[in-house]
């Protein structure tokens, strides 16, 4: 089987996890990794709307080989998948077991999370490429300055370390950074787990829909892969995997719109909380809906759709106008 997955060194680590698992429920199956540099990977600078979001930064290119049969099979992590679009011919045939979804701070060397809170954030450069967490952080500290920030996770913790300042979208520089915020499980996933000053809760930061889960994509016809896959899904991860997308697809949202969706399972029960900010964070909605884990596109549509009543759409339609 051939995997396709980027070259960043945690999407690599990623798929080398799938592949052993697949190795251990079925070993006689040989595993081949291919590694792509997307163009989301080549260009660390420019904003993701300008190559078609996430989808057309870091997915794209993989999908057209599994759809051209170069590839069995593509490695994603979830949140980078857009929600808001069909994908013909293409099925998520495995997710991994959830990684810790939550979001977390990474601060140079003489910054603590206490400064920042005493200060509202005033006088602190905090980066990020993500408008939720942009949107999030500038509702939890109104006066912090969020400043674009991109590239692989290593990367990004040692541009922070060097104090490099980040090139911007159209030219220009910003920073140094004083902080990041980040994945925890990108961070754990490189070894950079003990970098993590502070942890958000859910409450404070709710996670990107898909946020720590893995996931392996397939072409609909390939039976055979799709059998592979099947023995390393875990049917927790995909459920929730269904529910926050399915508020992705009703919403329509794009990856300019600060949307947040988080799921968890109790027994035969799934609560799924989902929000949507504006840029500011100061324009909030956010709703939660509890109902049967073996229905959860219908409790994200439910969901959805209270956001779409709440006021949603005249949000998200502000966002589609920044170029």
């Amino acid at each position: 089987m051939r995997i396709g997955t980027r070259k960043s060194t945690m999407a690599i680590a990623q798929t080398e996890d799938i592949a052993r698992r697949l190795s251990v429920v079925a070993s006689d199956l040989e595993v081949e990794i291919v590694r792509f540099e997307t163009v989301g990977d080549t260009d660390q600078t420019g904003k993701l709307l300008m190559h078609g979001g996430k989808g057309g930064a870091f997915v794209a290119e993989i999908r057209a080989a599994v759809r051209s049969g170069e590839l069995h099979a593509a490695m994603h992590s979830l949140k980078d998948m857009p929600g808001n679009e069909d994908t013909p011919g293409l099925v998520i045939g495995a997710t991994l077991v959830r990684a810790p979804p939550a979001d977390a701070l990474v601060l140079r060397a003489g910054v603590s999370i206490e400064d920042i809170g005493r200060s509202g954030g005033k006088g602190f450069k905090i980066g990020t490429n993500a408008v939720r967490r942009a949107a999030y952080l500038r509702r939890l500290f109104p006066e912090v300055e969020v400043i674009h920030f991109r590239g692989a996770a290593d990367t990004r913790v040692r541009k922070l370390d060097s104090g490099e300042r980040q090139r911007l979208p159209g030219g220009g520089e910003a920073g140094p950074a004083d902080g990041l915020i980040m994945a925890r499980s990108g961070l754990e996933r490189i070894g950079l787990a003990h970098r993590i000053a502070y942890d958000f809760s859910t409450r404070e930061m709710l996670p990107a829909a898909g946020q720590g889960i893995v996931a392996v994509e397939c072409a609909a016809g390939d039976w055979q892969t799709r059998s592979y896959l099947s023995l390393i899904d875990d049917p927790a991860a995909h459920a929730s995997c269904d529910a926050e997308r399915e508020v992705l697809w009703v919403l329509n949202g794009h990856c300019n719109s600060p949307i947040a969706a988080y799921s968890t399972i109790d027994g035969p029960q799934m609560t799924l909380t989902a929000s949507l900010l504006d840029e500011t964070g100061q324009q909030f909605i956010e709703v939660t809906h509890s109902g049967p884990a073996e229905r959860p596109r219908e409790l994200g549509r439910a969901v959805g759709l209270e956001l779409l009543d709440k006021g949603a759409a005249e949000i998200i339609a502000r966002t589609r106008l920044e170029p």
